[in-house]
């Protein structure tokens, strides 16, 4: 093991860590993820998904799943507040008719009462009284979420002792407020698929691009444990760890209309 050739090559792959939108194609093939998730999140949204639907999309990313709904551009809206992707929804989604709007909290959305039929969001933030209020009565919430535990094993190996950065986010905290603020759960499934690495340098691109998940990370303060980790690597052929999600369908009951 050449650690002097690693480290390059690591400290290459911490140079490179930006994205585009929400694209995760510079470790493909080098990182496996996703696989195991028992639900559909795009079969489940279009489930609940009527063209003529007024449909939201709650920090949207770059827009890349919003846009491969091909739901009508003029039923569309979408908020995002992380700057690069709102400069990239605005040269791609406003051109094409859809209500975009940046958003820095998402418990103050600027749109008026009862706006939206369905209202999604993967992996982003939201204010559940907020969703209360702009959803019509009979509209539904779609969100698949990144739980508390996610990735937790890779954070242990290079910066043991993290804490959590969202210790509330578990399915069971997550439905009990919905159902305190008047919402009636449809659907509701966790999950902890595994997300594998075939190379250190991989790791090192994703754990500088998920900075909350591990804070102050660089190759220089955790090199003696990205070691390690490289060893793992040569006698497993793997580094695999457990990510963390979960599925929440919650509606807004007809009956609350005034609530």
């Amino acid at each position: 093991m050449n650690i002097e050739l690693l480290k390059k090559e690591w400290l290459q792959e911490e140079r490179l860590a930006h994205i585009h939108g929400w694209d995760f194609s510079h470790i493909h093939g080098r990182c496996e993820e996703g696989q195991g998730i028992p639900w559909d999140y795009e079969a489940i949204v279009r489930e609940y998904l009527s063209h003529e639907s007024n449909l939201l999309d709650i920090d949207t990313g770059g827009g890349e799943f919003l846009l491969s709904l091909n739901h009508p551009y003029e039923n569309t809206s979408a908020t995002e507040r992380y700057p690069p992707n709102v400069n990239l929804c605005k040269s791609v989604l406003l051109p094409l008719g859809i209500d975009f709007r940046e958003v820095e909290d998402v418990s103050h959305l600027p749109f008026d009462d009862h706006s939206f039929d369905i209202v999604i969001n993967r992996h982003g933030d939201f204010d559940v009284k907020e969703l209360f209020r702009i959803l019509k009565p009979g509209g539904v919430f779609v969100t698949q979420q990144v739980g508390a535990t996610n990735d937790r094993e890779l954070v242990d190996l290079l910066l043991p002792g993290t804490a959590l950065p969202f210790p509330e986010q578990y399915l069971k905290k997550a439905g009990k407020k919905f159902t305190e603020n008047g919402f009636e759960i449809l659907q509701s499934q966790e999950a902890f698929p595994k997300i594998k690495f075939y190379d250190v340098g991989a790791l090192v691109w994703f754990a500088r691009i998920i900075e909350w998940e591990f804070p102050g990370f660089s190759v220089e303060s955790c090199f003696e444990n990205l070691c390690k980790v490289q060893q793992i690597l040569n006698k497993e052929g793997v580094i695999e760890a457990s990510t963390h999600r979960y599925l929440l369908v919650a509606l807004k009951p007809a009956r609350n209309e005034s609530r």
